[in-house]
C-alpha cells in the first residue's frame, strides 16, 4: 500500500516543494510517526528540506553531522537506524516537536536510514514518535522496502532541477550544489520564489545588474548567486564596497595605477577590474562612488576598456557588473551626487529585493537558522522559540532586516544563558529577551492582527515601550548610516554626545 502510493506520486507532475511535502505527509501517516524530515547533505551538514510535525524554524536550521551523533550513526550506515526509547544520545530535535511546548523528548522512538541517489550519498530521512514501540521490527523492515521508493522521489526532483539548468554541464551542477551553502539564501515565500526565479534566468545574461533594497536585506547573497548561475562562475567573483573606499584613492582601486603615478607608488598595481576579469565585479553600495571615479566607469561599461592611472594606453577587460545600493538614485542624480547616464548603464536590469517584512514566515526559518548557529557556537543542548516570541518575531517590521533578526537572536541567546540557564537544558527564548516591541516596531500591526492574537503578545509599560521606540529608531538610523554613529545623529536629528550618552542607557553600545 505504502510502496503504491509513493510509486504513484512519482508519476504524477508537481512542483519540487509539493512533492516532497507530500512524501513526508505520507510516511508519517503510513508510520503512525509524530515527525518526519527529510535531509540533504551539505559537504559536512544536514539540511531539512521538507518536514512534517516540527515547528516551523526547523527547516532554517542545518545540523553538523559531527555534532550530532544520532544523524552521524544513521548517515554510517545503508540500513535503517533505530534507537531505543532509553537511548542517551542527544535527539537533534529536542525542543522542535510541534505542540510538544519545546519540552525535551525523554521518552520516545526514532529511527531514520541514509538515503543515496546513483550511488553517492543524498542524505537521510528520521522519524519521530512520542511513543515507545511505534516504530517496532516490522516498521523498520517496511522502510528498509520503500527506501528505494523514497530515492526514487529524491531522484525525480533532482532531475526536474538539472532538467531548468541544461546550460550547466553535471560537474557545474555539482559545484553549485557544493557553493549554494556559501551565502545560502533561506525562504519560502512566493515573493523570493519569484526573485530567485527571475535571477536565475537573468544569470544567463551579461547585462549590467542594479539591486535595489533596503541595508540588511542580503543584496551580496543575491549577488553571489547571479555569479554562481552564471556561465562565468569558473571566473572569479570581486566585491568592492564602494562606500568604504577613500576618495583618493578609489580610481586606483578600481582600475589600478603604473609606476610614478603617484608619491610613494613603486611599482604597477592592477585593480578590482583586472582581478575581475573574465568574471564578475560586485559594486556594493554602488551610489557612494565619487563622481569623479563614476565617469572613468562609465567609460568601462560603455566600450569595455580600463585605463590605470598614470598609462598612457587602455586595457581591454571582460567584466560582468552587478551593482547594489539601498539608495534611491533619482534622488541623488537631482542632487548632484550620481551621474544619470551612468545611473542608465547600470540599471539595465534593476532587481528589487524584498525587505524581510515582506517575505512572512521567512522570518522563521531564518531566526531557526541563527538559532541552530548560536546552539552550536554556545555549546547549549537545544536553543528554540517560544510560540509568542514567534509571533512577536512575526509582527515586528525589521527595518534592520536580516542582519538585525540576526543580532536579535545572538544577543537573546546570550542574555538569556547569563541568566543563568544551564547549558545542559533546552533553552527557550521569550518576547521579553528579544528586547523587541511588537506593537511599536510594527506599522499597522494593531490593525493587521486579530484581538485574540494581540492579547497573547506582551504588555509592556509605557516607560519601556518608549525605549524599545527609541531603541529601534537608533538601530533604523544605524543600518541607513553604515554603522556611522554621526550620520545617524545627523538623521535623527540630535546632538551626537547626546546620542552617545542615549545608546549607553539603551545597552546599545
Amino acid at each position: 500500500m505504502l510502496r503504491e502510493s509513493l510509486a504513484a506520486d512519482l508519476i504524477v507532475e508537481l512542483p519540487n516543494a509539493v512533492r516532497l511535502d507530500r512524501l513526508v505527509q505520507t510516511l508519517r501517516e503510513y508510520f503512525n510517526a509524530g515527525a518526519v524530515c527529510l535531509l540533504r547533505l551539505e559537504q559536512d551538514s544536514l539540511r531539512p528540506v521538507a518536514t512534517v510535525g516540527l515547528a516551523h524554524e526547523a527547516l532554517g536550521r542545518r545540523f553538523v553531522i559531527a555534532q550530532h551523533p544520532r544523524l552521524a550513526t544513521i548517515m554510517a550506515s545503508r540500513e535503517p537506524t533505530w534507537f531505543e526509547p532509553d537511548s542517551r544520545l542527544p535527539d537533534p530535535y529536542d525542543g522542535l516537536l510541534d505542540n510538544h511546548g519545546g519540552e525535551p523528548l525523554t521518552v520516545h522512538d526514532c529511527m531514520g536510514v541514509s538515503l543515496y541517489v546513483e550511488g553517492r550519498t543524498w542524505g537521510a530521512i528520521t522519524f519521530d514518535a512520542l511513543q515507545a514501540g511505534t516504530f517496532d521490527s516490522r516498521a523498520r523492515e517496511e522502510l528498509k522496502r520503500c527506501t528505494l521508493q523514497i530515492e526514487a522521489a529524491v531522484r525525480v526532483t533532482r532531475l526536474e532541477r538539472e532538467n531548468r539548468s541544461l546550460r550547466l554541464s553535471r560537474s557545474d551542477l555539482q559545484d553549485v550544489g557544493k557553493a549554494a551553502d556559501d551565502g545560502e539564501i533561506l525562504g519560502q515565500s512566493e515573493v523570493l520564489h519569484q526573485l530567485l526565479n527571475e535571477l536565475d534566468l537573468l544569470a544567463d545574461s551579461d547585462l549590467p545588474v542594479l539591486l535595489l533594497g533596503e541595508t540588511g536585506v542580503g543584496k551580496e547573497l543575491f549577488a553571489r548567486r547571479l555569479h554562481r548561475m552564471s556561465r562565468r562562475s569558473h571566473k572569479p567573483l570581486v566585491q568592492v564596497n564602494c562606500a568604504a573606499l577613500p576618495e583618493a584613492l578609489a580610481e586606483s582601486e578600481l582600475f589600478g595605477h603604473v609606476k610614478g603615478a603617484f608619491s610613494g607608488t613603486t611599482g604597477d598595481r592592477p585593480g578590482r577590474f583586472d582581478a575581475a576579469n573574465g568574471g564578475t565585479l560586485f559594486l556594493d553600495e554602488v551610489g557612494e562612488l565619487p563622481l569623479s571615479v563614476q565617469a572613468k566607469l562609465l567609460r568601462t561599461l560603455q566600450n569595455g576598456e580600463i585605463q590605470r592611472l598614470g598609462a598612457d594606453k587602455p586595457l581591454h577587460v571582460n567584466v560582468r557588473i552587478i551593482a547594489a545600493t539601498n539608495r534611491h538614485l533619482p534622488d541623488s542624480i537631482r542632487d548632484g551626487l550620481f551621474r544619470a547616464d551612468l545611473y542608465h548603464r547600470l540599471s539595465v536590469y534593476p532587481v528589487p529585493i524584498p525587505a524581510l517584512r515582506e517575505r512572512g514566515h521567512d522570518v522563521l526559518m531564518l531566526a531557526g537558522h541563527f538559532l541552530e548557529l548560536n546552539r552550536a557556537r554556545l555549546g547549549l543542548r537545544g536553543l528554540r522559540l517560544s510560540s509568542a516570541a514567534e509571533r512577536a518575531l512575526l509582527a515586528y517590521t525589521w527595518p534592520g532586516n536580516v542582519r538585525e533578526l540576526e543580532h536579535v537572536i545572538s544577543r537573546a541567546a546570550l542574555k538569556q544563558l547569563s541568566r543563568g540557564t544551564s547549558r545542559a537544558h533546552i533553552m527557550t527564548l521569550e518576547p521579553q529577551v528579544l528586547d523587541l516591541d511588537s506593537a511599536l516596531g510594527a506599522v499597522g500591526a494593531t490593525v493587521a492582527q486579530p484581538r485574540e492574537v494581540m492579547s497573547d503578545l506582551p504588555f509592556q509599560a509605557l516607560g519601556d515601550a518608549v525605549d524599545d521606540c527609541q531603541r529601534q529608531k537608533i538601530l533604523h538610523a544605524l543600518s541607513l548610516s553604515g554603522d556611522n554613529w554621526a550620520s545617524a545623529a545627523r538623521l535623527l536629528e540630535v546632538d551626537p554626545s547626546n546620542l552617545h550618552k542615549l545608546a549607553r542607557r539603551l545597552r546599545l553600545k
